[in-house]
């Protein structure tokens, strides 16, 4: 740590080593006023008389009579720019009359180069009227109190969606399509952040050049990065002062800062000792924690670390303390009515099992909604078992073999462990974390079902899951009744895909056979041919390779009286050697009218869902 000012300094006198000779027509930073926002590329001053390939189209600025830099949007929306963030393309705005709502009610940003920031935050009212009260109306939630024109008018935004059976005393002023942030009607904040997507400079601004048109170019493409300009010689050394004064500043305060952490390290440790114990002690704690949606913009940073991003929102990493980390699952409000938020909490609220991610705390702040997990940071089996370079990332078989058996060790808790038996209904490789230790851990419980323990079936008004997981009976009842069996069937097919370590259905194999892989195993393992799955270079790894592939199998029969409990599947996983029974044929199964009477189990009763 102690070089890092000398690096630094270093950093900036090689980039002053750079300016010095001439000055671009393109200014480096052009400003309203001194103290205003740097202006550069992609933005650009009117007033600066700059040619049109010193900015992108869109993205012109003016300053006001004091000297103010101003954006105008469409709809003649002007606003004062407080801050351009280039490398993260954010701009920061403030409304210089105080009513930033008002000005922006007629605001449609679809013709925008700019968006509304960020896309976590992104709850929007699309459609709604305005109404002017002559008396308070506390049911009505988004009160403006910058629009009011006269002593006791009460402005308020009704979305078209709500129902009220009453609204005397007001008066509606009109109807509003502009798509708005909830935040803009609940904080009533003069401060907007927007953000830009094209032109992406990032990649130029994070390796400190500048971002222009190629070529001069007025058009929509041909983005390049550019090395700085030169500056004048005066300006040269006064930066090389800087530098060399910032740099004994920094040497000074890591001198200061290294002899108050020796003197303190005691103390703070023992700190650091209570305030993990005191942790441990909440997340032991059969319920899981409420936050704030503040509390959760403040666990991830400000959403500054995306994990990844589906159809039912997005995950980013969060931190609640030096020590413990946690993956924070923002959910879309278009997944619903918040049926799959509720169904996620209630499921996994009493769930403590090593293989079951834990729920360590949810958010519901209005329509924002939030889940909080343990962090895995080895992602999912997913990643694992279907990496392109499976030869550099293989996990191993005997590692293959514990991820198999924790996996089934968790979904038997859940059939078993539980007050009520819990059905999931998603279990596949994408839906598997690996902790840090690769340790399996079930997750994802939007689809999970509650059933007690004595019934055993459900019913169901459509099919749900994963396609390639789902079993036969989820379908077509014609196969069976829909129970934790259910689960069974996609669990075999999960083995089967860690077995060969490709989907279940392979369109890139040349040969038609072996694009339906299961079968393909089957078709081995009856004629007693040994496995050529990658990466099986000693027996040991063959027999375990064929123990998963007959236990997948097992769990893939067609029919749900045929295939074994989860607590048979553990138990057949943890036996010795290599002596299980080779199932009959699943796919042969496919043309029966009537379920085997030699199954694990007998039929099971049909439940109401």
């Amino acid at each position: 740590m102690a070089k890092f000012p000398f690096l630094l300094f270093l950093a900036l006198f090689a980039r002053l080593e750079g300016l010095g000779e001439g000055q671009d027509e393109c200014k480096v930073d052009s400003r309203c006023k001194k103290h205003g926002p740097a202006i550069r590329f992609p933005f650009r001053l009117k007033e600066d008389r700059q040619p049109g390939h010193c900015g992108y189209p869109g993205f012109q600025l003016t300053c006001d009579e004091r000297e103010q830099t101003v954006l105008e949007l469409p709809y003649s929306v002007k606003l004062l720019v407080k801050k351009i963030d280039y490398k993260s393309q954010f701009i920061h705005l403030q409304d210089p009359k105080g009513c930033l709502l008002g000005r922006l009610i007629k605001l449609n940003l679809s013709a925008s180069t700019f968006q509304f920031y960020p896309d976590s935050e992104s709850y929007y009212l699309s459609a709604y009227a305005l109404y002017n009260c002559s008396e308070p109306k506390r049911y009505l939630r988004f009160f403006i109190p910058c629009l009011t024109t006269a002593p006791g008018d009460h402005i308020y935004a009704v979305p078209s969606y709500a129902y009220y059976s009453s609204l005397t005393s007001c008066t509606k002023i009109g109807n509003y399509t502009s798509s708005l942030p909830y935040r803009l009607f609940s904080d009533l904040s003069d401060n907007l952040v927007l953000s830009w997507s094209e032109p992406n400079c990032t990649k130029c601004e994070s390796e400190g050049k500048l971002c222009g048109l190629k070529n001069h170019t007025t058009g929509h493409h041909g983005i390049e990065c550019l090395h700085m300009p030169k500056t004048t010689k005066g300006s040269s050394i006064t930066l090389v002062v800087t530098a060399i004064v910032i740099s004994v500043l920094l040497i000074l305060a890591l001198g200061i800062v290294v002899l108050y952490r020796v003197y303190n390290s005691n103390k703070m440790l023992k700190e650091d000792e209570v305030k993990i114990e005191m942790f441990l002690e909440d997340y032991r704690a059969l319920k899981p924690s409420r936050y704030s949606y503040a509390d959760i913009k403040k666990i991830t940073n400000q959403f500054k670390d995306k994990l990844g991003q589906g159809g039912y929102g997005t995950v980013f990493k969060g931190k609640l303390s030096n020590e413990v980390f946690v993956a924070v699952k923002v959910l879309n409000d278009s997944i619903g009515n918040g049926d799959e938020f509720i169904n996620e909490v209630g499921t996994m609220g009493g769930i403590h099992h090593v293989n079951v991610v834990r729920l360590v705390g949810f958010c519901a702040d209005g329509s924002r909604r939030a889940l909080v997990y343990e962090f895995c940071p080895n992602d999912s089996l997913e990643k694992s078992i279907f990496s392109e370079d499976q030869k550099n990332h293989f996990l191993g078989w005997e590692k293959l073999q514990d991820i198999a058996l924790g996996i089934a060790k968790g979904i038997e808790y859940l059939h078993q462990g539980c007050d009520q038996r819990i059905l999931h209904f998603d279990i596949k490789p994408h839906n598997i974390l690996l902790d840090h230790n690769f340790n399996p851990k079930v997750s994802d419980f939007g689809l999970a079902k509650l059933c007690p323990k004595d019934q055993s079936a459900v019913s169901m008004t459509a099919a749900r899951g994963t396609v390639g997981y789902i079993a036969p009976e989820v379908f077509s009842r014609n196969f069976g009744n829909v129970s934790y069996k259910s689960d069974v069937y996609s669990f075999g097919m999960l083995l089967l895909e860690m077995v060969g370590g490709r989907k279940n259905i392979d369109v890139k194999v040349e040969n038609t056979s072996q694009k339906y892989f299961p079968e393909w195993i089957y078709n081995h393992l009856h004629q007693g041919e040994v496995l050529g799955m990658i990466s099986i270079e000693i027996e040991e790894h063959a027999k375990i390779a064929e123990k998963l592939a007959i236990v997948g199998l097992w769990c893939i029969q067609w029919y749900p009286v045929d295939r074994p409990s989860m607590k048979a599947v553990v138990q057949m996983l943890e036996k010795e050697g290599n002596n299980l029974t080779m199932p009959p044929n699943p796919f042969a199964s496919a043309t029966k009218t009537n379920t085997s009477s030699k199954g694990f189990n007998r039929e099971l009763e049909i439940i109401s869902e």
